[in-house]
């Protein structure tokens, strides 16, 4: 009995405490929301002309071809009463479903109780009735073009998505079982989780998915040795420090986009691309660009390839004494160094030797998963924000990502953050993808307009710095990087594009894995393969079924490729020079700046 009375007066305490402890988490996030913007609806989902064309298409179905969705009407209703009487079956008897019912597989559902438990096994048998039901309603509907018919697959399983039970608290048995076995508090700690993601993006709800305070920029990741050599209003130039005695004559200058910070090629040494470039014996120089604010309104592509690319290139020339640098350029940074090789062509100037692109999308007829968010409706609401606060913000950014990978980078991250109160992991490669900065306005329009809706780099040709650009105009030796699964550059319109390059000289891997892991691929993991071949005047189904596997990463290969293009082997180079004095040790200031606007 004392034992009981001393459980039940813990209890007691504890249940107070943590009654108080909701009460001032309450608090504190009405104060939070209270700072909430309102979001511009555009930016909030697709256009009324969207439904508009589903709801017209569904309709002349209906009176088209009545049968096809009456069988599918019926189909639903037979399956859900059938469902119904089985589950009140297991009910009475108290068993469960058997092991072959659908959905099984889904790692939502991984917890034994959606099969062995009664309750749990309807409430997921039925969402998964509904969302077929859903998937054929969407599918029915006619009249529809190509990209009208993705975005409405696209929006419709987001709902779907959204409405899942793992995503409620009632309807969830891992979170339940949580909730009991720490007596409510991972309910508490849940709260405070929400409560401090919405305080830390005034208001608005972004989920933090790695843990913060177990990383450094500069302390446990982006720690590669180096300096910044030279600073100016859009970049600082880092040069890194040697390993090797000799070191190849032309120097490398990477160039990273300027969505995220340039260390996710520097996150720890066992992967950082830039440490294993400079022990293969490269002088290499990284762009770490600013984070920009409102002040940043006008900055165009034009100013990112004048002020940021020509420049960069000049002062690694100027540092080396060397006529000609090797660029690599990474995602919307390759699409830029792509323009601006075009550019210097046309000026008759050739001070990039060769150039790698990664995941770069320079022909935009195919733009993979995004082309659901390059709508008039959505860029129309982009410029309308971009021009408002003379940036775009980064949480629009990060958002639009995730909602790429919605059960894995928000609903499930949300749950274990809300509803299990756990901590985010300590993983480096999310708390980079939380990096991210902002992009200036003009750019940002810019880039929608003319490279991803209009397509003029390879069609037609696009003005900047006051010459037309061609993509037949890239007439660099190129080695081009594009990964398997990649969801934000798509790897046959990436080979699509490097096929269309006035380049004698052209190089395509196709790495396995998606837009990061399968190009931060170090050699040590063993891990994903690559597919290469020397011709490109195919289809990319034709190529990739003739190009011949290799296991592992790619770094070598393209190791041997830039070698041959590199120079010979000279001392190895000290950081910056008598005109280009240290600034401040690598990482540099610029990646760790956050701008609020």
């Amino acid at each position: 009995m004392t034992t009981h009375d001393g459980d039940t007066g813990t209890e007691l305490v504890r249940l107070n405490e943590n009654i108080s402890k909701i009460e001032e988490l309450s608090k504190r996030l009405v104060t939070a929301l209270s700072h909430y913007k309102a979001i511009n609806p555009a930016l909030q989902g697709p256009g009324q002309d969207l439904y508009m064309k589903a709801a017209v298409g569904y309709w002349a179905e209906w009176v088209q071809n009545p049968a096809k969705i009456l069988e599918h009407q019926v189909e639903y209703w037979g399956k859900s009463l059938q469902h119904y009487v089985e589950a009140q079956k297991a009910l009475t008897n108290g068993i469960g479903a058997p092991e072959e019912m659908v959905g099984s597989k889904d790692k939502r559902f991984a917890n034994p109780l959606w099969h062995s438990h009664p309750y749990f096994n309807y409430v997921k048998q039925q969402y998964l009735l509904n969302s077929e039901a859903i998937t054929k309603a969407v599918d029915d509907v006619v009249d529809l073009d190509d990209v009208d018919r993705k975005r409405l697959r696209y929006f419709s399983q987001q709902i779907v998505d959204l409405m899942a039970p793992t995503n409620f608290l009632a309807t969830n048995p891992d979170a339940l079982e949580r909730a009991v076995e720490t007596e409510g508090q991972s309910l508490v700690d849940g709260l405070e989780n929400l409560v401090r993601d919405l305080e830390a993006n005034d208001g608005r709800l972004l989920v933090t998915l790695a843990d913060e305070k177990a990383f450094e920029v500069g302390g446990n990741i982006a720690t590669t040795e180096g300096k910044v050599v030279y600073r100016n209003h859009m970049f600082e130039l880092l040069q890194y420090s040697p390993t090797t005695e000799t070191v190849h004559e032309i120097p490398l200058l990477i160039f990273p986009p300027w969505i995220n910070r340039f260390y996710i090629l520097d996150l720890k040494e066992k992967n950082s691309l830039i440490k294993w470039a400079v022990d293969q014996g490269y002088t290499v120089f990284v762009v770490s660009w600013i984070n920009p604010d409102p002040s940043y309104r006008d900055v165009k592509l034009d100013d990112y390839i004048t002020d940021g690319y020509l420049t960069a290139i000049n002062e690694v020339r100027a540092i080396c004494d060397v006529k000609q640098v090797n660029a690599v350029g990474y995602c919307i940074a390759g699409t830029t160094l792509s323009l601006t090789m075009a550019l210097l062509k046309k000026r008759g100037e050739t001070p990039i030797k060769s150039a790698t692109l990664f995941t770069t999308l320079t022909d935009f007829s195919d733009q993979g998963e995004f082309t659901v968010f390059l709508g008039d409706d959505f860029v129309d609401g982009i410029e309308e924000e971009a021009m408002a606060e003379g940036y775009l913000n980064s949480f629009f950014m990060s958002r639009t990502f995730s909602f790429l990978r919605s059960n894995d980078l928000i609903y499930g991250p949300a749950i274990n953050r809300y509803m299990k109160g756990e901590a985010p992991p300590a993983f480096d490669l999310l708390f980079w993808n939380g990096d991210s900065t902002n992009l200036p306005g003009a750019m940002a329009i810019q880039y929608l307009r003319d490279l991803c809706q209009k397509n003029k780099f390879a069609d037609g040709g696009i003005e900047i710095c006051g010459e037309v650009l061609n993509i037949k105009d890239v007439t660099v030796p190129i080695c081009a990087i594009a990964c398997e699964t990649d969801h934000i550059a798509a790897w046959k319109a990436s080979f699509n594009g490097v096929r269309q390059m006035g380049s004698r000289s052209k190089k395509f891997i196709l790495s396995q894995s998606g837009h990061i892991a399968g190009i931060v691929n170090p050699p040590s993991k063993g891990k994903y393969g690559h597919y290469t071949q020397t011709k490109m005047a195919m289809d990319p189904e034709t190529w990739r079924e003739t190009a011949e596997f290799t296991p592992g990463s790619w770094w070598p290969r393209w190791d041997e490729w830039l070698a041959g293009r590199s120079g010979k082997q000279i001392p190895a180079r000290e950081e910056g020079d008598s005109t280009h004095p240290v600034l401040a040790d690598a990482p540099g200031t610029y990646v760790v700046m956050h701008s609020t606007g």
